[in-house]
């Protein structure tokens, strides 16, 4: 089993910045990718980010390239997504998420961009 624990959410105006940091406890050595998620009221949750363990090999949505920047410690077991220049269709909830021997999910925090 995997715990994940999201922490950094928040209300930012456009164009701000933020950062979310997910803490992963319990079977860790089992761990192969880390990832970001994120759900908008009334749509589908989809992919924002995700990164292997090794941190070679990462993933962005098309819609974040070039603004959010996954990244992970794995002395410190976070995965943590730097999001700069945010727009209001950031809005949604945002979910860590953990691969292994099975898929993991933390409870998710908010992140609201509005002027």
């Amino acid at each position: 089993q995997v715990q994940l624990v999201e922490s950094g959410g928040g209300l930012v105006q456009p164009g701000g910045s933020l950062r979310l940091s997910c803490a992963a406890s319990g079977s860790i050595f089992s761990i192969n990718v880390l990832g970001w998620y994120r759900q908008a009221r009334g749509k589908q949750r989809e992919l924002v980010a995700s990164i292997t363990i090794s941190g070679s090999i990462t993933r962005y949505a098309d819609s974040v390239k070039g603004r959010f920047t996954i990244s992970r410690d794995n002395t410190k077991n976070t995965v943590d997504l730097q999001m700069n220049s945010l727009k209001p269709e950031d809005t949604a909830v945002y979910y860590c998420s953990a691969v292994s021997s099975g898929n993991y999910w933390g409870k998710g925090t908010l992140v609201t961009v509005s002027s």
